[in-house]
């Protein structure tokens, strides 16, 4: 990274360049950030997200650093719009969340902080298993809306902090994250949201995810709440 790039890092488009692909991102750390993190986008989705981007803004209002980034590169995501298999390739997805968390571990402006992941639907289950193989450097874990049983054979090797958000509505993936819960060997905790379903898009309730998930991380990847 130049110098022109580590100045403007913290507000700009970045790229993290992997062994074969490189991923556009968008990273925020507000000035004295003591953790950052990283979201893992759901089926069909990007790094304009509008929830995504809604929950991130609410975390910087945290004193908490973002990154936000694409796990496919654009033309995977031009296949995926036409057969929608990439979406669903979960080992695919984690392996790009594990390549973007060494990326910030080797750059001058986040190297020195803790790391979180916040997944969304299936990009929970690459979150999870991120966190299981990453069990020295991933801090905390929030799960929006999740589907951690395509994590299963990783959730009993995560050592974060874990905390499932549910809307109350969602009943199929209530059921799922129940079942997970009890998989998880770390800290971990489920937090139901009244009258949201999947996406939570009823009024307020992305307000009472943010809510939640800016105490989560607050707790676990700075010295103060």
């Amino acid at each position: 990274m130049d110098k022109k790039s580590e100045v403007s890092v913290e507000t700009d488009l970045i790229q993290i360049s992997l062994d074969s692909v490189t991923l556009e991102g968008s990273l925020n750390i507000p000035e004295g950030a003591q953790g950052l993190v990283l979201f893992a986008h759901g089926s069909g989705s990007s790094r304009k997200s509008p929830r995504n981007r809604f929950v991130a803004e609410e975390l910087g209002k945290g004193n908490l650093g973002t990154l936000l980034f694409d796990l496919l590169t654009s033309d995977e995501e031009s296949i995926d719009i036409m057969t929608r298999e990439i979406r669903f390739d979960i080992d695919l997805l984690s392996e790009r969340l594990i390549g973007a968390t060494k990326w910030v571990m080797d750059q001058p402006a986040t190297q020195e902080l803790k790391i979180g992941y916040f997944g969304s639907s299936t990009g929970a289950a690459a979150a999870l298993i991120g966190a299981a193989n990453l069990p020295d450097v991933i801090s905390a874990v929030v799960s929006r809306g999740g589907r951690p049983d395509m994590a299963e054979g990783f959730l009993n090797k995560v050592k974060a902090p874990t905390l499932l958000i549910v809307g109350g509505n969602d009943y199929h993936v209530i059921k799922l994250n129940e079942q997970a819960i009890d998989r998880l060997s770390s800290e971990k905790k489920m937090e139901i949201v009244p009258g949201a379903t999947h996406l939570f898009e009823e009024p307020g309730k992305l307000e009472q995810v943010a809510q939640l998930a800016r105490h989560w991380f607050q707790t676990y990847l700075t010295e103060h709440k």
